[in-house]
C-alpha cells in the first residue's frame, strides 16, 4: 500500500471532518452543544497539521512527521474531557432536535477509524503503522464521545410524550 496516498486520503477526510464540524456548529441552540463541535474543528485541524507533517517527512526521507502527533497527543485532546465537561442533561435537551447530526458525526468519526486501522494493518512502513494507529486511536476517542452524545439525546428524545 502507498502510504502517500493513504496519507492524501487521510488529509482529505479531515478536511472534509474539519468543514461538517465547523458548519453544525452553528446548527445547535445550547453553547455548549455548538461549543463541543466548536472543539472537534479544533482537533480535526490538529490531524490536519499531523497528517501534513507526515507528508513532509515522506518528503524528506521519512520518520520525522511521527514527533508532531507525539507532541499533539502530550497536549491532550479535547475529546478526552469532553464527557464529563459537555454531557450535562440541558446539553443533551438542546441536541435531541439534531440527532441526525450527532448520528453523521459519530459515522464519520468511526469511518474515518476504521479506515486509519485497516491502512495501519496494511502499510509496511512501522512509521506510518505507528502515525495511523494514533490517528486511529484518537479518531476512536471522538466516536465515541459522538455515540454517547447521540445515545444520551436519543433516550431523552424517547422519553418525550408524543409531539416533544
Amino acid at each position: 500500500m502507498d502510504v502517500r496516498k493513504v496519507y492524501e486520503y487521510a488529509l482529505q477526510r479531515e478536511h472534509e471532518g474539519l468543514n461538517f464540524f465547523a458548519s453544525n456548529a452553528s446548527r445547535f441552540s445550547h453553547a455548549a452543544a455548538t461549543g463541543t463541535f466548536e472543539k472537534l474543528a479544533e482537533e480535526e485541524k490538529k490531524h490536519i497539521e499531523f497528517i501534513n507533517s507526515l507528508i513532509a517527512g515522506l518528503d524528506a526521507g521519512g520518520g520525522r512527521g511521527i514527533d508532531v502527533g507525539q507532541r499533539l497527543e502530550q497536549q491532550g485532546f479535547f475529546s478526552q474531557r469532553a464527557a464529563s465537561e459537555m454531557l450535562d442533561q440541558t446539553v443533551i435537551e438542546a441536541m435531541v432536535p439534531d440527532l441526525p447530526v450527532l448520528r453523521m458525526a459519530y459515522l464519520i468519526e468511526r469511518d474515518l477509524a476504521e479506515f486509519y486501522e485497516m491502512a495501519a494493518e496494511q502499510v509496511a512502513d512501522s512509521e506510518a503503522k505507528k502515525a495511523l494507529a494514533m490517528l486511529a486511536k484518537w479518531e476512536r476517542g471522538h466516536e465515541k464521545l459522538f455515540k454517547d452524545m447521540h445515545d444520551k439525546a436519543f433516550q431523552e428524545y424517547a422519553g418525550m410524550p408524543w409531539g416533544g
